[in-house]
């Protein structure tokens, strides 16, 4: 069973090929030269665009670190991480594991399709619990009801081009948690993805919400500051991304 909004995406196919299963390196397997430097810092809120709220050091220490710990969890099979692949083929550099609602590009389901068939992991009810609060801290004044996460692991070298989010009916807001090392997250429009960029620097702990008049903004990842992360995350090289949304299917 799948189901998409009417977006260009949406209306294309899936790829013939299959994604590609990944695994995680063992816990205490990371880069040399992150930051050890464990102190929380106190949160802040900047709005680099309308709509859009960036809260730095949103969560503690100790809040990250459960959440890598539970990714750890999600990332094994059956439904575990793996390579996405898109419709032409191309073989995503970021590695993938959803939880409630498998997102295939460019389609969700309620089974890993692309890979062995078992049905989505749920998603954990302390994780909609976070992005709930993510959205009241964010200032956003509605009710938000998320059904689905899609998690991505940046290995060193791997990015996300522009794009977005196109295949849920919802217009509630999407919600990303930044864990491990710090990147460059760049927004365009909502009906370009050419320059003028805004862009915004995502740390371990970051908070990044965008909704009303930019719930559908163009957005991606060009670049991770490799080795940027701390030490006491426990996280495989590279930056991991928690994108909690109410995607309106049913």
């Amino acid at each position: 069973m799948s189901a998409t909004s009417p977006s260009a995406r949406g209306r294309m196919r899936s790829s013939r090929l299959s994604g590609i299963p990944t695994s995680l390196p063992e816990p205490g397997a990371r880069g040399a030269g992150q930051l050890a430097l464990g102190l929380p810092l106190p949160a802040r809120t900047s709005r680099p665009l309308a709509d859009v709220a960036h809260v730095h050091g949103w969560l503690t220490p100790a809040e990250q670190r459960a959440l890598v710990e539970q990714f750890r969890d999600w990332a094994r099979p059956p439904a575990g991480l793996r390579h996405p692949r898109v419709p032409t083929g191309h073989l995503m550099t970021v590695q993938s594991v959803c939880l409630g609602w498998h997102w295939q590009p460019y389609a969700y389901s309620r089974t890993a399709d692309d890979t062995d068939g078992a049905p989505v992991k749920p998603l954990p009810g302390d994780l909609a619990a976070l992005a709930r609060r993510a959205v009241t801290d964010a200032g956003a004044a509605r009710p938000f009801e998320p059904d689905a996460a899609i998690v991505n692991l940046y290995a060193p070298g791997a990015r996300l081009g522009l794009h977005q989010d196109g295949e849920e009916p919802s217009t509630a807001p999407v919600v990303t948690i930044s864990l491990g090392d710090t990147c460059v997250f760049r927004m365009a429009g909502v009906d370009r993805r050419t320059a003028p960029f805004t862009d915004v620097h995502l740390a371990s702990g970051d908070l990044l919400v965008f909704g009303g008049r930019n719930r559908r903004i163009y957005h991606g990842v060009p670049k991770v500051l490799d080795g940027s992360g701390p030490d006491w995350l426990d996280l495989p090289p590279g930056r991991l991304s928690i994108t909690v949304r109410e995607t309106g299917l049913a």
